[in-house]
């Protein structure tokens, strides 16, 4: 049963060990400016070298009881943990800040107090040479993280880009790129923003690019009301000529036509029939059907133009008649069935 125990007791730690060394790796040196002219200030207003570190996992972690150190010599295996600690500058606790939720960032000051806070370590930097930068786990025995600061200008910042865990994966920035307590995993070094303003610093191109987009806009707009107004205007002539029905007039014409012809075909029928109607009554009897021919188109055609008429006097009625019937009054006696004015029908 011990040895089950112990057997078990074993295991559980190993587990826990494992687990822990799992969650330390994932805190990670994130940025570390040695040079602080103008960058960021503590709460007493002082410039100081900054060292960023970050939880890269969407677990929350603290990290107080955590050891920070610029010494090499820690590296020493032989060398014993409390000699190693004394080498070191613990994060303290007390601040809820060290409580890293994941993708969270935190700043401390180095080269500062202890006594100015929980964000102010006693880590030594020297500005004019590499600074090698190790953090380390509670127990002072186990490298979580550590990178080689190059010399740096004033405000620039050495900042890791990638995950993988190499030098290779890291850049310096820029005073104006610098990302204290923000993330600045990215594989691009600027924001497009920042590009933009680098390549146009007057603003030319973003002036030209406003007045293309403009015009354009302008020119889509025009191309779609022309096409629409072309549309309704077509649209518009269609129902103009479906209203006009050209068709009916022209059919009333040729009925009233026939109409006329048939009338003056009669009258002709009769004359001829009677045998006693010369030349002076046809010509009476056509000009009385174009007469009435003239006045039924131009009743039932009102858009038709018509022309005036010069008048002659040969088609008039009053002197025809009267020619007519004196020329009839001697053949009373010879041709008592022939009336004295033909009857019009």
């Amino acid at each position: 049963m011990k040895r089950n125990g112990l057997l078990i007791g074993a295991l559980l730690l190993a587990a826990t060990s494992q687990m822990h060394a799992q969650m330390d790796a994932s805190i990670k040196l994130n940025e570390v400016m040695t040079v602080n002219s103008n960058s960021l200030q503590d709460e007493y207003g002082q410039r100081e070298a900054w060292l960023e570190i970050e939880n890269i996992s969407y677990s929350t972690y603290n990290i107080r009881g955590m050891y920070i150190t610029t010494d090499k010599t820690v590296l020493d295996q032989q060398m014993s943990v409390p000699e190693r600690i004394k080498r070191m500058s613990i994060i303290p606790n007390g601040d809820e800040r060290t409580n890293l939720s994941g993708k969270k960032n935190i700043v401390f000051f180095l080269n500062s107090k202890p006594n100015l806070g929980a964000l102010h370590l006693n880590v030594k930097v020297n500005v004019e040479e590499p600074v090698w930068i190790a953090l380390y786990n509670g127990n002072a025995t186990q490298l979580i993280d550590s990178i080689t600061v190059p010399v740096l200008q004033a405000d620039q910042s050495f900042a890791r880009i990638s995950n993988n865990g190499v030098a290779a994966d890291w850049e310096v920035k820029s005073g104006d790129r610098v990302t204290p307590d923000i993330s600045n995993i990215t594989t691009v070094s600027e924001s497009k923003i920042e590009k933009f303003k680098r390549e146009d610093p007057h603003g030319f191109g973003m002036a030209l690019m406003a007045m293309g987009i403009v015009f354009f806009c302008l020119a889509l707009l025009w191309l779609f009301f022309t096409i629409f107004g072309s549309i309704m205007k077509h649209q518009e002539t269609a129902k103009k000529v479906a209203h006009q029905q050209p068709i009916k007039p022209i059919t009333k014409t040729v009925e009233k036509t026939m109409e006329v012809g048939h009338k003056t075909g009669v009258m002709l029928k009769e004359g001829f029939d009677t045998k006693g109607i010369d030349r002076e009554v046809y010509m009476a009897v056509i000009g009385l059907a174009l007469r009435q021919y003239e006045d039924d188109i131009h009743d039932v055609e009102s858009g038709v133009i018509t022309i005036k008429p010069k008048d002659t006097g040969w088609d008039d009625e009053y002197s025809q008649m009267t020619h007519l019937h004196e020329a009839f009054i001697p053949l009373k006696h010879d041709a008592p069935n022939i009336p004295t004015t033909p009857e019009l029908k």
